[in-house]
């Protein structure tokens, strides 16, 4: 049995099973911005928001700064640059195989009388 450990990528996996934090990384694409405005569009607590950032935060997906009293977010996607090496194997896999269904399906035509 093939045991691939990267605990770097399990925690981008994980950070991304959640639709909360898929969001905020959404959010932050368009720039960075404060953890109030992140907040402001989930409607959950802000200890429950924190949670997520943390997570966020565990993967590498997110740095936070502070300007004064005020905690900003950004994003920084190269954890997601990994992870999209990982799944491109499953993708030629795929591929491959759907383009071997189209071969078979056409040479079943072929036959048909």
């Amino acid at each position: 049995m093939v045991n691939e450990k990267n605990p770097a990528l399990d925690l981008v996996f994980a950070a991304l099973s959640d639709g909360t934090r898929r969001g905020v990384l959404t959010q932050l694409d368009a720039g960075a911005a404060s953890v109030t405005e992140l907040a402001q569009p989930h409607r959950m607590s802000l200890p429950g928001f924190m949670k997520h950032l943390a997570v966020l935060e565990a993967a590498g997906l997110i740095a936070r700064s502070k300007e004064g009293r005020v905690v900003r977010c950004e994003l920084d996607a190269a954890p997601l640059q990994d992870a999209a090496r990982w799944l491109c194997r499953y993708e030629r896999f795929w591929n491959g195989q759907l383009d071997a269904l189209a071969r078979y399906l056409s040479q079943q035509k072929d036959l048909e009388p």
